[in-house]
């Protein structure tokens, strides 16, 4: 039997497209952390159950951990680094700030790529809407009061993507 090969994926991260090399079982996690060197999408449990991967996939949430890189050929991703505007802060960004949403910040891409996403899927109407659909994101710092401050700050004035 042959041994597996790498395959030339094309991938469109942060608005610039990549061609990397990866081997089937790369997930899209490593791929952008060890290939493309962009550590801000945090590998936390490494079992899709603690949300620090989260990361944006033609506009849709997922689990970068559990996401095959090959299966996101020609995708456009969006990192945690992509999700300002040059020197100007996403809006989740600087509300996050303002509420004080992190104590030692590990979970905080994870938790703005997936608001991000769950805001742009229009499900959440309600404070508890928005936390049951972040639930698949822990803050193991208890930080999770001031998470759901800033999404509701967010997402009551109007100002996200």
């Amino acid at each position: 039997m042959a041994a597996p090969q790498a395959r030339v994926i094309s991938l469109h991260v942060n608005k610039e497209k990549h061609s990397l090399q990866v081997l089937p079982w790369v997930s899209l996690l490593d791929a952008l952390r060890e290939h493309l060197q962009l550590t801000g999408t945090k590998k936390g449990c490494d079992h899709g159950q603690c949300g620090a991967c989260t990361v944006l996939c033609d506009g849709k949430r997922i689990i970068s951990c559990l996401t095959l890189a090959v299966m996101k050929d020609g995708s456009s991703i969006t990192t945690i680094e992509g999700v300002a505007e040059g020197e100007k802060l996403h809006p989740l960004q600087q509300a996050f700030i303002d509420h004080d949403a992190f104590q030692c910040g590990y979970c905080t891409p994870g938790q703005i790529c997936s608001a991000i996403g769950m805001i742009g899927e229009g499900k959440a109407r309600t404070r508890a809407e928005v936390k049951e659909l972040m639930s698949g994101n822990l803050c193991r710092c208890g930080a999770n009061i001031g998470i759901i401050d800033a999404i509701m700050e967010v997402m009551e004035g109007g100002t996200h993507e």
